[in-house]
């Protein structure tokens, strides 16, 4: 017979079939917070080294020897944000900053098949207790256009960044490769495409901070351009989407 003292523990188990996150996450032990998001963005950047990064990556040269996500310490952090982030039984959520799921150290140029930006954004929002209405994914363009089309159970609006001027721990977001030239009205697209968000972390008169994942192949922060009321403009990339998350206290 099963004892009475088990039964919290079987429950427990059963949230796990869900997704890999920790208790105080998934229940959470406490409501779902601008300054949780930020603290758990700026925690992870601090750990990847405080690298900052405003001019899109020129000089960083990508090799196998030098690439922080494939670092000791580093490679199996990008791991603990496949695997938290992702829902249970997904296929991504055994890679790391180097391994496919069966273990295998993918050489470099195989990079792009395991970009982790859109990992650490659902690993971010998974530990600061966004629970289950959250659309995590491996990719931007699911929780993108599930804002867009109001699928995110009221945590997600999507913002025309033309008129909305982001707040802390909202996600920017900008088109990549054969979708850069996506526009807000766009959206909802029909299909996947490539882009990358970052999380707002700060603010000044004429910018805004920004944190995000696999960026220079780490967690990297970067300055944002803004106008006189605060809404993105002047940027090299095509920030065309901001998405406003509505936390459950400041």
């Amino acid at each position: 017979m099963l004892r009475k003292s088990l039964l919290p523990l079987l429950l427990l188990g059963g949230c796990a079939v869900q997704n890999h996150a920790p208790p105080f996450a998934n229940v959470p032990y406490e409501p779902f917070s601008r300054s949780a998001a930020v603290a758990v963005a700026m925690d992870e950047w601090r750990l990847w080294g405080e690298h900052v990064d405003d001019n899109g990556g020129a000089g960083y040269v990508q090799t196998g020897a030098t690439m922080p996500e494939r670092q000791q310490g580093l490679w199996q952090r990008v791991g603990e944000y496949w695997w938290e982030g992702m829902n249970a039984g997904d296929q991504t959520s055994g890679w790391t900053g180097k391994h496919d799921g069966a273990g295998r150290v993918f050489p470099v140029p195989e990079n792009g098949q395991y970009a982790w930006s859109a990992a650490f954004i659902s690993y971010v929002m998974r530990i600061a207790g966004a629970g289950r209405d959250f659309p995590y994914g491996a990719d931007h363009a699911t929780y993108i256009n599930a804002a867009a089309r109001h699928e995110a159970h009221g945590l997600l609006d999507a913002e025309d960044p033309a008129n909305y001027a982001p707040r802390l721990g909202d996600l920017a977001c900008f088109p990549r490769g054969s979708a850069r030239n996506l526009t807000f009205a766009d959206l909802p697209t029909t299909s996947s495409f490539p882009a990358h968000c970052g999380i707002i972390v700060g603010g000044g008169v004429d910018s805004v901070t920004i944190v995000g994942g696999n960026v220079d192949d780490a967690v990297t922060m970067e300055h944002l351009q803004t106008n006189a009321t605060g809404e993105l403009q002047g940027n090299r990339e095509n920030w065309f989407v901001v998405l406003r998350v509505n936390y459950a206290s400041p």
